[in-house]
């Protein structure tokens, strides 16, 4: 990505911008990032969905405009798109967690589905807006356990509710830019990263937040399918891409699309040899065990095909996965030992940029 450090700030510094899911995991490293920017940065969300949470321990709600509320509530979240009057809308909020969508398929899809209708609605309405980006995931694609990468041109048709309604959120994305922003007054696009992991990352059923709590406590890792493939990316990684293409949007339509945002893919790896990964940076006699629960389904091979932004972008990952699990152990093992929360995430935001690759 040629953008520097330097021209992100040109940019986003006192632009006002509001994330929709800024207490979660992503959401919370974005608005540390957006404020180091110099950005105006104002959030909505429900309150963050772990405890201990990535957005209190930060104790980012006092470095930022921090609203709580439902993406279901479209009256509140109107209320704040008329104080905040944002240039820039990134939407994060989401139920994320593929085994709760069984457990409450109603309250996945009001929240993915209908929490993108308000989303929108209230873009439609404030004419202040002037970029998008709502933000899914790889898992909207039709899964037919192809040994290549989807493209964005493949059919969209989740399984599971979770992916299903995030489908559902790109099908709402593109009417409404069809129907309401033909005049490109507001420009919109969607993103589908892969997954991703990196430190302050504590929530549940995810393999890597899984192996911090067992290695911490000293405890074998339980591995429920090791042989699934996953494309597995550093946090900061899909994030850096989110803001260029808000940024570049911004400055011209012909940006606005759909976007895929993943790693290489050698680094599409099995859960088995992240847990690996995760062992042996650790250390400490780590280890984890195969342990299938019989569990609900989820795909069992699944990668992107990610030409396109690297086309449009000029876009390479700045990292590989071995140093992707690095760099989330180094997070946590300076967390445990007591390290200023926010310290340790303006480090690997500003070592993370000084890879860029020209």
């Amino acid at each position: 990505m040629r953008d520097t450090w330097d021209t992100f700030c040109r940019f986003y510094k006192g632009k006002n911008v509001l994330v929709t899911g800024h207490t979660g995991f992503k959401g919370s490293w974005l608005c540390r990032i957006l404020t180091d920017m110099g950005a105006v940065v104002a959030g909505y969300a429900k309150e963050p969905p772990t405890n201990p949470s990535l957005f209190y321990g930060a104790g980012l709600g006092e470095t930022m405009d921090s609203v709580i509320g439902d993406i279901r509530d479209r009256k509140l979240l109107k209320e704040v798109f008329d104080r905040v009057q944002p240039e820039i809308v990134f939407h994060l909020a989401a139920q994320p967690i593929v085994r709760d969508s069984y457990k409450d398929p109603v309250c996945t899809y009001e929240t993915n589905v209908m929490g993108t209708v308000n989303m929108l609605e209230c873009v439609r309405l404030t004419e202040s807006v002037r970029s998008c980006l709502n933000v899914t995931t790889d898992k909207v694609y039709e899964n037919r356990e192809w040994e290549y990468g989807y493209r964005e041109c493949d059919n969209l048709d989740g399984y599971d509710p979770y992916s299903n309604s995030k489908s559902c959120s790109e099908l709402v994305t593109h009417s409404y830019v069809k129907s309401f922003f033909g005049d490109r007054r507001c420009r919109i696009s969607t993103a589908r990263a892969g997954n991703v992991i990196g430190g302050g990352d504590f929530a549940n059923d995810r393999i890597i937040p899984d192996c911090i709590r067992a290695a911490a406590a000293g405890k074998a890792v339980i591995v429920r399918n090791p042989h699934s493939v996953r494309p597995y990316q550093h946090v900061l990684e899909p994030l850096f891409v989110y803001l260029t293409i808000a940024m570049k949007q911004y400055e011209d339509p012909a940006f606005a699309g759909c976007y895929n945002v993943g790693p290489e893919d050698r680094d599409c790896v099995t859960t088995g040899t992240l847990a690996d990964l995760f062992c042996g940076a650790w250390g400490e006699g780590a280890a984890w065990v195969n342990q299938y629960d019989g569990g609900p389904h989820e795909a069992n091979f699944l990668k992107l095909d990610c030409s396109k932004i690297k086309h449009v972008f000029h876009w390479q990952p700045r990292m590989d996965i071995r140093e992707a699990v690095a760099w989330t152990v180094e997070w946590t093992k300076a967390y445990l030992a007591g390290e200023e929360i926010l310290n340790i995430m303006d480090s690997q935001i500003h070592k993370f940029f000084q890879r860029d690759k020209a």
